[in-house]
């Protein structure tokens, strides 16, 4: 039997209960009952779970809570959320992509999409049977939405701290405007350029890295209509066609003339409407994300002893690479994130899968990596948008006034981030669930 991670949650309506059980004896039963009811009871070494599936399920709004989680996928994705914050507050430092200090801290979003894609495949291949479209995509607002309206609040709240030359637009922008573009931003459909108030022409100029979550929803919803229904062979076709869009953005080729901007060798862009940005944009969600729904279904797992540590420091190793090939070889830099996307990044994702954890520690720190990840990378930013404005007030401060001020302003990311997540996020999750579908017993 494959690995499954530690059940943390229960189903809820007619539909499915699951529970998690403490005391059953080694192996597996099965115990059959009339009127439809089934009882399925499971034991591996780390958890053991009780299925009661009726035959009465209301399958548009029945909650089929989330299953048991791989707590070293959930840890890696704090780890690289949090090189992410500090690429960002560094980036202010740099002068241009060639000459980033954690260079390829861009990379971050795609490892995200592939592990997004492998978690939507594990999550929700099995689960059509009793659940519709309509409920997935709500299932899928609610685990995301919350937390994008809430960057994009932090982005309001902070707009005009971000006053600078880098952002010539902020000064010319009323009260007003700020805040109908932030009632926009809550629905995630980009912004236009026409509609920009910040200057870098984002697809949500409160929250920048929004953009890769606008990528995320057209993920989820190509997932739910199309790819889906698709088999092994189908879907493999599709991963293998996608690879090669990887590979037009890694290695500039253009081939769908749109080139903007330079042969940069590198995957950076993605979060502008202009064409060039969107070819960027898509062909970073579009293999990582379905290479992750191929591993899924193939179990493609690596077992490995320490595997969040190895697979942390992977990730640590990978992003922050210097950049290869200077400006006359940028070729090599191509190369390099192509081997990356393409081949190490569904490896780390197949280890991270397939290893376990066995220390209190190590499972101590995937939760709490896990539980900050999605709430910093959403919500940190507005903070970085007021740093790159002190930077330019203050460049010729002294060292460590920057250093101390950047320390200050990455804490108070993570602690905003947390305490959103406490706070607000669980909280509100719960409330839409009580609110979007049917309680235990309930659903019609």
């Amino acid at each position: 039997m494959p690995y499954m991670p530690p059940a943390y949650d229960t189903f809820g309506g007619s539909g499915a209960i699951l529970r998690a059980v403490q005391s059953y004896p080694p192996g597996a039963r099965k115990l059959s009952y009339g009127n439809g009811l089934t009882i399925n009871r499971l034991q591996n070494s780390y958890h053991h779970l009780s299925i009661i599936v009726f035959s009465n399920m209301d399958k548009h709004h029945v909650y089929l809570a989330s299953k048991p989680r791989y707590e070293i996928l959930d840890g890696l994705r704090g780890v690289a959320a949090l090189i992410v914050v500090a690429f960002h507050l560094l980036e202010t430092y740099s002068h241009g992509y060639l000459h980033q200090i954690i260079n390829h801290g861009y990379l971050a979003v795609d490892f995200f999409f592939a592990l997004s894609g492998f978690v939507i495949g594990y999550a929700y291949d099995d689960r059509w049977d009793r659940m519709s479209t309509w409920n997935f995509f709500k299932r899928r607002l609610v685990r995301l939405h919350p937390m994008a309206i809430f960057g994009s609040f932090v982005g309001l709240l902070l707009f005009y701290s971000g006053a600078s030359n880098a952002f010539p637009l902020i000064d010319q922008t009323p009260w007003w405007m700020a805040l109908l573009i932030f009632l926009w931003c809550c629905t995630m459909i980009p912004v236009g350029q026409r509609f920009d108030i910040r200057g870098w022409q984002e697809t949500n100029p409160l929250d920048g890295p929004a953009w890769s979550l606008q990528w995320e929803y057209l993920g989820n919803i190509l997932y739910a209509l199309i790819f889906r229904h698709l088999n092994r062979f189908w879907l493999s076709l599709f991963v293998a066609l996608f690879a090669i869009l990887t590979v037009n953005i890694t290695m500039s080729m253009d081939l769908c003339g749109v080139a903007g901007r330079e042969r940069m060798f590198c995957v950076i862009g993605g979060w502008s409407l202009a064409p060039d940005q969107l070819v960027i944009g898509a062909g970073r969600l579009l293999y990582p994300f379905f290479m992750g729904l191929l591993l899924s279904r193939l179990h493609w797992m690596v077992r490995i002893r320490g595997g969040f540590w190895w697979c942390s420091l992977s990730i640590i190793l990978l992003l922050t690479m210097p950049r290869m090939g200077g400006t006359e070889a940028g070729w090599m830099n191509g190369i390099y994130e192509s081997i990356v996307i393409l081949i190490l990044f569904p490896l780390i994702v197949s280890a991270g899968a397939g290893s376990r954890v066995t220390d209190h520690r190590t499972q101590a720190v995937c939760r709490f990596s896990g539980e900050i990840s999605y709430p910093i990378y959403i919500t940190h930013y507005p903070f970085v948008y007021m740093q790159m404005a002190w930077v330019e007030r203050h460049h010729d401060a002294p060292l460590g006034q920057h250093i101390l001020f950047n320390a200050g302003i990455y804490i108070a990311a993570l602690l905003t981030a947390y305490a959103a997540y406490k706070l607000y996020d669980l909280p509100v999750r719960e409330w839409l669930r009580s609110k979007l579908f049917a309680p235990i017993g309930k659903a019609a």
